[in-house]
């Protein structure tokens, strides 16, 4: 049974940082493209970033240079940290995989889905 759980999500002030964490079960972890994704209530879910074995690729401009993701084969676990932390940052994150070497952005091409935790920034 395949399995994406996330957590980390938490309630923080601007500025600060938070690292949230994915660990996979289920499926052969090193063949699969990894994306973190975001949702806020009425609007569309959105890819963030994502990482492959071709590298790390980022969606939002905003969280360039601030949102870094990662992976620990040995754990089968990938990550996000995010710092300096904006309110436009809150939301629900999603860790979801993709059934390939490489990554897209849109959500109809990411197979396994998490729950999802919530990250809240208050000014």
């Amino acid at each position: 049974q395949v399995q994406l759980v996330e957590s980390g999500g938490g309630s923080v002030q601007a500025g600060e940082s938070l690292r949230l964490s994915c660990v996979a079960s289920g499926f052969t972890y090193s063949w699969y493209c990894m994306g973190w994704f975001r949702q806020v209530p009425g609007q569309e879910r959105e890819g963030v970033i994502s990482i492959a074995r071709d590298g790390t690729t980022p969606y939002v401009d905003s969280v360039k240079g601030r949102f870094t993701i990662s992976q620990d084969d040995a754990k089968n676990a990938v990550y996000l940290q995010m710092n300096s932390l904006k309110p436009e940052d809150t939301g629900i994150y999603y860790c979801a995989a993709r059934n390939s070497y490489s990554c897209l952005r849109s959500v109809s091409s990411y197979r396994y889905w998490g729950q999802g935790t919530q990250v809240t920034v208050s000014s």
